[in-house]
Order: structure tokens, then C-alpha cells, then sequence
């Protein structure tokens, strides 16, 4: 499984980072036609879609988990996060690496997208609130709606999207059936 990019996040005390502090980072993929966006400092890197193995009687949106670096990592398929359908894989898709904080730690998640867009400055005056109603996806996995030439990027709130605390219980439960 090769690495499209590696710790995208910005090196610290890089010239300029002082600029951009009225602007956050965002990484933009799609999912179903839809531009979605993370904040890229919890985007620890991009792999190729791959090697994804199934484990029984988990969440219909919960792939599998792959093996990256000899750490499980549960992967969350948003398709079916959002809209209950599986979506075709294809060579554009990808796993976004995704670092969360959960009651025990730090937990890797991956995070399947049918393609990866850009890295965007979306300063926080172009940050309108969730929408009450409207959205085609739960108004609560929606931190905001950052407007981007003319258009929204839906800006989610990983943290409700991914459902920390249950993959963190995933995780150890591979961890236990595949032994030392």
C-alpha cells in the first residue's frame, strides 16, 4: 500500500505560517458528487484505496481495518456514513488518514473518499454555521459551511462523523483476535 503523500501537514515555525492565522487549512475531497473539507492539521497522510480487510458485525459504514505500519486502523466508508449506500471504488479513490482524539488517546482513522481535491484557505469570516436543514448529510457532523469562489465546501466535525469512541473499541477487538 503506497503513500500518495506523507504528513501533509505544514512544518512548525515554517516562514509565513503567521499570515495564515486568520485563515484555516482545509484538505477537500468528494463524496457522491459532494466537496467535503477536514482541517488539515487532524490529516496525517493520503493513501491509495487498498488492502482493506472485512471484520464481521461492525457498522455497515466501517469497512474493514488495513494494516498501516503494523497499526490497525479502522476505515470508515462516508457513502454509506452519509447517504446508507456503498459507492463503487475506482482509481481515484482514497484513504485520508485522519487523527483523533477519543477518552483513551490519539486513534488513526482512515476515511474513504472517492477523490482527493486541494488544500484550501478558507479565512473564518467565510465560515457560515451548519445549516438547520437543507443539508443532504446529519446537520451534526457539520462544523460549518466554508464559501469557496462562489460555492460551499461542507466542513465536517470529525470527531461526530467517525464516532471515536466506538472505533477505538474496533480497534482493540482486532487487536485481541489477531494475537500478540
Amino acid at each position: 500500500m503506497g503513500s500518495l503523500a506523507t504528513d501533509i501537514r505544514p512544518p512548525v515555525g515554517e516562514a509565513g505560517t503567521r499570515e495564515k492565522e486568520s485563515a484555516h487549512q482545509y484538505l477537500t475531497f468528494t463524496v457522491s458528487g459532494q466537496v467535503y473539507g477536514i482541517g488539515i492539521l487532524t490529516i496525517k497522510e493520503i493513501i491509495q484505496y487498498g488492502g482493506v480487510c472485512g471484520v464481521p458485525m461492525l457498522p455497515a459504514f466501517i469497512r474493514g481495518v488495513i494494516n498501516l505500519r503494523g497499526a490497525v486502523v479502522p476505515v470508515v466508508d462516508l457513502s454509506v456514513r452519509f447517504h446508507g449506500q456503498v459507492a463503487p471504488t475506482g482509481k481515484r479513490n482514497c484513504i485520508v488518514i485522519v487523527e483523533t482524539r477519543a477518552d483513551e488517546g490519539v486513534q488513526d482513522v482512515g476515511v474513504v473518499v472517492d477523490s482527493v481535491s486541494a488544500v484550501l484557505d478558507i479565512a473564518a469570516a467565510e465560515i457560515e454555521p451548519a445549516p438547520v436543514f437543507g443539508a443532504r448529510i446529519k446537520t451534526d457532523f457539520i462544523r460549518g459551511m466554508g464559501k469557496v469562489d462562489g460555492r460551499f465546501v461542507i466542513l465536517l466535525d470529525v470527531e461526530r462523523v467517525l464516532g471515536t469512541e466506538g472505533l477505538v473499541a474496533v480497534v482493540r477487538a482486532t487487536q485481541a483476535a489477531s494475537g500478540p
